[in-house]
C-alpha cells in the first residue's frame, strides 16, 4: 500500500493551473492570531503546530470550501526579537535559487525546509496597490512588540480543509503547512492567508508515512506552482523571491484592497 501510494504520488502533476495567475474564484482570504495548537504535528509527523482561530464572519467561504487540499501564501507578522524576523534588506534572489526550478527534474531540486503546520478551528472560524522591491513590509499597524510597526513576512504554504480521515476529526478544520523551517515558536503573531488555488480531494492512508508522504507532495506542488512570475509576490516574501502577482493584502491589509 505504501509503495502504491508513493508511486502515485510521483504521478501528481508537480505544477497546477496555467502560467498567468490565480483564477476566480481565487485568492480567498483569512486572518488571526497565532495560538497553541493540537501538537501531534510535532509528535506524530516531526512538524511543528500552532493554532489560528478566525471569525467565521471575516472568512466565510471557508464553511463551503470542498474538502481537501490548498495552496498559496501565508504572511506572518513577527515579533523583532524572533530569529527568523529579517531586519535588513535582503539581496534580491536568483528565480531559482529561493524556490525549486519549475523545470528541474525531481533529482536536481534541493531538500525542502521543514514545514510549521498551523491548524484552524472552522468551527470558531480567508487588491492592489503593491509597491516594488523585495524586502518584508513594514506597515504602522499595532504590531507584535508595542510601539514597534508590523513588519510582514511572506511564506508559501498549503491548508487542508475537511475531516482528515487518518485521524477521524469530529470537527470539519483546516491545517495550514508554513512552507519555512522557524527556528522557533511564534504564537500570538498576527498570520494572514491567502489561497490562491485546490490541490487535490481529502483522502484517508493506510499508514502515517503515507499520510506524510502525500503531505510532502503536495508541500512540492504549492512550491512550484507558486515559484512562476505571475504567481509570486511582488514584494514582501521572506526568500527576497519577485514576480508580477499582487499580495499587497498580505503586507498592507485594508490598504492593500
Amino acid at each position: 500500500m505504501a509503495t502504491a501510494a508513493a508511486a502515485e504520488g510521483a504521478e501528481r502533476p508537480r505544477i497546477l493551473y496555467g502560467d498567468a495567475g490565480p483564477e476566480a474564484p481565487y485568492p480567498l482570504r483569512m486572518e488571526g492570531a497565532v495560538i497553541s495548537g493540537f501538537g501531534r504535528g510535532s509528535k506524530e509527523l516531526g512538524i511543528p503546530t500552532a493554532n489560528l482561530p478566525v471569525d467565521a464572519a471575516a472568512a466565510p467561504w471557508i464553511a463551503d470550501a470542498r474538502s481537501g487540499v490548498y495552496f498559496g501564501y501565508a504572511s506572518l507578522a513577527l515579533p523583532a526579537s524572533h530569529p527568523d524576523r529579517q531586519h535588513r534588506r535582503p539581496e534580491r534572489a536568483h528565480r531559482s535559487n529561493p524556490r525549486a526550478a519549475v523545470d528541474a527534474p525531481p533529482g536536481n531540486r534541493p531538500a525542502p525546509p521543514p514545514a510549521t503546520v498551523t491548524s484552524v478551528s472552522t468551527a470558531s472560524e480567508t487588491s492592489p496597490s503593491a509597491s516594488s522591491g523585495t524586502s518584508p513590509a513594514v506597515t504602522k499597524e499595532a504590531g507584535a512588540d508595542e510601539g514597534q510597526p508590523q513588519q510582514w513576512q511572506i511564506y508559501p504554504m498549503v491548508m487542508s480543509i475537511g475531516y482528515n480521515p487518518f485521524y477521524k476529526n469530529a470537527v470539519r478544520s483546516a491545517e495550514v503547512h508554513v512552507l519555512h523551517g522557524f527556528a522557533a515558536d511564534f504564537y500570538g503573531s498576527p498570520m494572514r492567508l491567502l489561497v490562491l488555488g485546490f490541490v487535490r480531494e481529502e483522502r484517508d492512508y493506510a499508514s502515517l508515512d503515507a499520510l506524510v508522504a502525500d503531505i510532502n507532495v503536495d508541500c512540492d506542488v504549492a512550491r512550484q506552482s507558486l515559484a512562476r512570475t505571475a504567481w509570486c509576490p511582488r514584494q514582501g516574501t521572506a526568500d527576497g523571491a519577485s514576480g508580477m502577482f499582487d499580495g499587497a493584502w498580505l503586507v498592507d491589509g485594508d490598504r492593500g484592497q
